[in-house]
């Protein structure tokens, strides 16, 4: 289906301004201002992000009775139990609080629930576990928020518990001694955008800001475990906007020189370059992957020892096998997704079915999601994708931008065993023969709200711009400037209109063209992935529409060549 492009109108006068004021080149500018960003000091900051611009955590509703309780914990040597989940962000959050508890003096220790075995949330079991060995305070981290009957369980065993999450609440709070997360209806945090190991981070860094410590010493700490919470706000594909932003950005700068054993062997065997910061890209397709491996395939647990081991061969060893377990899901994650692309061969989709339900018999429950985001990024429309083993049917959905899917299963709670999630990403579990009603359900509930359009490819531009202007000056450097680029923060998006093709493209790797575009007497030779099927749209010497990303190289930039690359996202016969 072809793409719709999303052009901006052209507030050239508006650009001039801003650009005057920041000192900046009109294009950069224009594309500040498709991304909602006009006022120059609010620029001034997204451009610069600085650690001071961190929040304060004291603003966090709950965060007062929070640290309270666990300096009272520490200090009575009381056992704590973080309660975590199999994730890059749940395992994350574990380690960062872990060790700051003992810094501030005191022990703890952790669970992560296997996925296959226990699935997503907190347990009444292990809560009879750690009142059996005499533990006084829960933590939970990216879990707990619709834990209620759990968390009061806990209660009447004597443990308090703080919830710290990111997750949509209930209509009510579970009953803990304190509830840490920003979306709670109460609570009146700036940025509603934190990850569980953000939310985590900001307990830590609460708890650390009551030590006797040196201001120096504080904020050297607190920016070391930026670096984990930076690889997890990444993974958890939150918006790279606000105080995510600084984590982030400051989290990739301390990756160059990392310290712990761990995250330095996941590091080199990601293939990072030593001395240099691995972008959010890398992180999100290179890292997290093999840490979210050992949730999906084996035991979470193994992550965690991984951080936490000051054995560096020991540290490997773990590397080593998150390695092989990323390249054991991403064979399952395949195999799933040619099954569901040749039930789609014989019964094709259509555009009366506005949201999609696939299920199958002990399809491995660990990829379910990732294989329902490809199936997103395939047919433009919400998915479900489901396992079906001894009865219950289990599994995850990924939405587009348009649609809400929790609010989509909450118009539908009797039909589940249990369910949760986000706005584009949620969970659920349920009899295996209710599954055919909800997908009945879902497809009506989603079509009351979405149209064929809403199935179209779409991709926005965030400005028009010339080869001259972009080839002329610090733009592209600039352009650069503005990452690090994911959910929330795309990496910048121009086009070019009315561009000569000058010449056939170059077919690499049987997939791929290189293209060679002229406009005003200036080049371009962006690189068109997986376009070779789509040689038919690049007619010798044809006028053509451009729209390519901005791209750090640094694979080009160590062979000599220029530090950036265009990335072909679209192509059209210009009109």
């Amino acid at each position: 289906m072809p793409c719709r492009w999303l052009i901006p109108a052209a507030d050239a006068d508006a650009a001039a301004k801003l650009a005057l004021s920041l000192g900046v080149q009109p294009i950069t500018a224009a594309v500040l201002l498709t991304r909602g960003i006009a006022d120059a000091s609010a620029a001034q900051r997204f451009l610069a992000p600085n650690l001071d611009h961190l929040l304060d955590p004291a603003l966090l509703t709950g965060m007062h009775d929070a640290v309270r309780r666990l300096k009272a914990a520490i200090q009575a040597n009381e056992k704590i139990l973080i309660y975590g989940d199999y994730d890059v962000d749940g395992t994350v959050s574990v380690v960062i609080l872990k060790k700051a508890i003992e810094m501030a003096g005191g022990q703890a220790s952790y669970h992560v629930p296997h996925r296959l075995r226990d699935g997503y949330g907190m347990r009444a079991d292990v809560i009879d576990r750690a009142a059996a060995m005499g533990v006084a305070l829960i933590i939970s981290v990216d879990t707990g928020i619709r834990a209620s009957s759990v968390v009061e369980a806990a209660r009447e065993r004597g443990i308090d518990v703080i919830v710290t999450d990111h997750h949509l609440p209930d209509t009510e709070l579970p009953p803990a001694l304190a509830v840490l997360n920003p979306n709670r209806r109460d609570c009146q945090y700036p940025d509603k955008n934190l990850c569980g190991a953000g939310v985590a981070f900001k307990l830590v860094q609460a708890l650390l800001a009551t030590l006797d410590w040196p201001a120096g010493k504080l904020a050297r700490v607190l920016k070391s475990f930026l670096k984990l919470v930076a690889i997890a706000t990444v993974a958890d594909v939150v918006p790279l906007v606000g105080e995510n932003r600084v984590i982030v950005k400051h989290g990739l700068d301390g990756l160059q020189q990392a310290r712990n054993p761990g995250l330095r062997a996941l590091l080199e065997l990601s293939g990072m370059l030593k001395g240099r910061a691995p972008s959010a890209r890398q992180v999100a397709f290179q890292i997290a992957p093999r840490i979210n491996a050992a949730g999906r395939m084996d035991d979470a647990q193994n992550v965690i020892r991984m951080f936490l081991t000051d054995d560096p061969e020991h540290a490997r060893t773990l590397a080593s096998q998150l390695h092989s377990l990323n390249q054991e899901r991403r064979d399952t994650e395949a195999e799933i997704v040619k099954l569901v692309l040749a039930e789609c061969a014989s019964v094709p989709v259509t555009d009366d079915q506005s949201a999609l339900v696939f299920s199958g018999l002990n399809w491995h429950r660990g990829v379910v999601g990732i294989v329902a985001s490809r199936l997103v990024e395939r047919f433009c429309r919400p998915v479900f994708v489901l396992s079906e083993e001894e009865g219950l049917a289990q599994g995850s959905g990924r939405g587009i931008p348009v649609f809400h899917l929790l609010d989509a299963l909450e118009s539908m709670p009797d039909l589940f065993t249990r369910f949760g999630g986000h706005r584009q990403a949620a969970g659920v579990s349920l009899p295996a023969e209710l599954v055919p009603e909800f997908r009945r359900r879902l497809n009506a509930y989603a079509g009351l709200r979405l149209t064929p359009a809403d199935f179209q490819p779409q991709l926005q531009v965030d400005a028009l711009t010339t080869l001259r202007e972009l080839t002329s000056g610090p733009a592209v450097q600039e352009l650069l400037s503005m990452a690090p680029f994911g959910f929330g923060n795309p990496t910048p998006v121009l086009a070019i209109l009315g561009a000569e093709l000058a010449g056939a493209p170059v077919i690499m790797k049987e997939k791929h063209l290189r293209v060679h575009f002229r406009q005003d007497g200036r080049s371009l030779f962006p690189k068109a992935w997986n376009f070779a099927a789509r040689a038919a749209d690049f007619p010798m010497h044809a006028r053509l529409d451009a729209a390519f990303a901005v791209e750090e190289d640094t694979y080009g930039e160590d062979r000599g060549f220029a530090n950036w690359a265009a990335i072909l996202r679209d192509v059209r016969l210009s009109v």
